[in-house]
């Protein structure tokens, strides 16, 4: 079938549809709660799942490279539908072990391939410099998405705590035809001896040798850690203020229109501002959301919560741009996915930690410490970030 960018463009949307539509986010703490489980052994969990992105990220990444993002997506999105059936049947800690596990290695299989997949569909038409503004918008139907979910999922765990579940299995089918309908774009790629040596290779470039693409993808892992983080603090942080359950769903849905706005322009934020300011505004937002939140009352930290996932919606289309600007067809997906290797690494090792913190102290104490140790991180990777210029190609 000929290859077409509007066929692609709709199976990511209807991919990134069914990949963030959560109805169980709004409630998932809670859900976790009533099987008996502490804020420790939530980010435990959560660093299960982590831990499964990032042994199987780079080599899912390669594998989409050499396999083809189409190939990945499919299996990605069966493996996706999979980890919510065992969620919506079972209950108690080691059986969320299994699904997490399963879920983990679906998002491995897509993170990195749907972006490059897109990037790679626009290079072969020559719309490159609409890459941004086409990533937010995928980016904000995912949020969107998310943010219905948000108050669907609230209204469903009323009826129980696991029928969100039940309905968010059937929501994650939806991306197995969407990937089916995939096209890949013509590329010219470079010529390739597939192996652990040439994986390596590339890991070893992005980290170690390419000084842009190193600093870029540190300072753009830092972020997204950061960000990831302060997802699993919202849930405990509306518990905390005792926000009636009816309005989770609400919340976290405003939450999510936030981040689909903000990524929908973020492509004219950036042109505006250029890059160097564009970045050190939501770094900058992003890390002071954490101390503000901590200490101001309910409605004002609310307020600064909201601005924080509106930092979000504009890094994460930005920070995927400036990756792709200084990568090849050829080894994208391996790249993105290293970014996402880190991420997790981060999240795996700080997540535990922080949830220690909650428990034996109190959440606002953890969040200190988040927005101090990621300020450090962010700050300093930042420094190199613009000093390399790893925003350019040039």
């Amino acid at each position: 079938m000929q290859f077409s960018v509007k066929r692609n463009l709709t199976a990511l949307y209807l991919i990134k549809v069914a990949k963030w539509m959560n109805l169980v986010m709004p409630v998932i703490v809670l859900f976790y709660n009533s099987n008996g489980m502490t804020m420790k052994d939530i980010f435990l969990l959560q660093s299960v799942y982590s831990v499964t992105l990032m042994c199987l990220e780079i080599p899912t990444g390669y594998f989409a490279d050499i396999a083809g993002r189409k190939t990945s997506l499919m299996i990605g999105s069966f493996f996706g539908f999979g980890g919510y059936l065992i969620y919506a049947s079972s209950g108690g800690f080691w059986q969320f072990v299994i699904a997490e596990t399963i879920l983990g290695i679906g998002q491995s299989l897509i993170s990195g391939a749907d972006s490059a997949l897109l990037y790679d569909t626009l290079a072969a038409k020559k719309l490159t410099g609409n890459y941004v503004k086409l990533e937010g918008r995928i980016t904000s139907i995912g949020n969107f998405a998310e943010a219905i979910a948000g108050v669907i999922g609230g209204l469903l765990a009323v009826i129980s705590l696991r029928t969100p579940f039940v309905i968010q299995s059937c929501v994650a089918f939806m991306a197995i035809p969407a990937a089916f309908s995939l096209r890949e774009p013509p590329v010219h790629v470079l010529a390739r001896k597939p192996g652990i040596g040439d994986v390596l290779q590339i890991v070893r470039n992005t980290l170690f040798v390419d000084r842009k693409l190193r600093w870029n993808t540190l300072f753009s892992s830092i972020i997204g850690a950061s960000t990831l983080t302060m997802a699993w603090f919202a849930q405990p942080y509306f518990k905390s203020v005792h926000l009636p359950l009816t309005w989770y769903g609400i919340t976290w849905g405003v939450l999510n229109l936030s981040v689909g706005i903000a990524a929908l322009w973020a492509w004219k934020v950036e042109r505006r501002l250029g890059p160097r300011r564009t970045v050190l505004m939501f770094a900058l937002i992003l890390i002071t959301g954490y101390l503000s939140i901590s200490f101001l009352a309910f409605y004002a930290g609310l307020f600064f919560l909201v601005l924080f996932y509106l930092a979000r919606g504009i890094a994460t289309p930005t920070l995927r741009n400036y990756i792709n600007l200084i990568t090849t067809s050829d080894v994208r997906a391996t790249v993105l996915s290293v970014r996402n290797f880190v991420i997790r690494g981060i999240f795996a090792v700080l997540g535990p930690f922080f949830g220690w913190i909650t428990d034996i102290y109190d959440l606002s104490t953890a969040m200190v410490v988040a927005g101090v140790l990621f300020g450090i991180l962010s700050g300093i990777s930042l420094i190199f970030f613009l000093k390399y210029k790893t925003y350019s190609a040039e």
